[in-house]
């Protein structure tokens, strides 16, 4: 599987290095127990407890939000328009030093 190195900043400013990613963001999130992503649908983009901010120079290889997942990120507190569900990102090599964000959970 393609392999990447990703980097999770919790709601407190912490970062989190996943190196030798693979699978979708949600599970190198689980993986390495970054605070405020819960998945709680299990990974089927129907729930917004994985939502993070994508870095902004970054949103041209992970792609926007489809539709169905905007219809969930817009009704999360901290929508943005960097905003995704971490399900719904698989881990390319494209995306090796890739940053996300997790916004505070409220």
């Amino acid at each position: 599987p393609p392999m990447a190195s990703i980097t999770f900043e919790t709601a407190d400013g912490r970062r989190i290095v996943a190196p030798n990613s693979s699978g979708t963001l949600l599970e190198v999130a689980r993986d390495h127990d970054v605070p405020g992503i819960e998945g709680d649908c299990g990974g089927v983009g129907s729930c917004g407890t994985c939502h993070v901010h994508v870095a902004a120079d970054w949103l041209g290889k992970t792609g926007p939000a489809e539709d169905y997942e905007l219809d969930v990120l817009e009704q999360q507190p901290h929508f943005a328009p960097c905003s995704r569900l971490c399900c719904q990102i698989e881990v390319t090599s494209e995306l090796d030093g890739l940053l996300v964000v997790v916004p505070p959970r409220d």
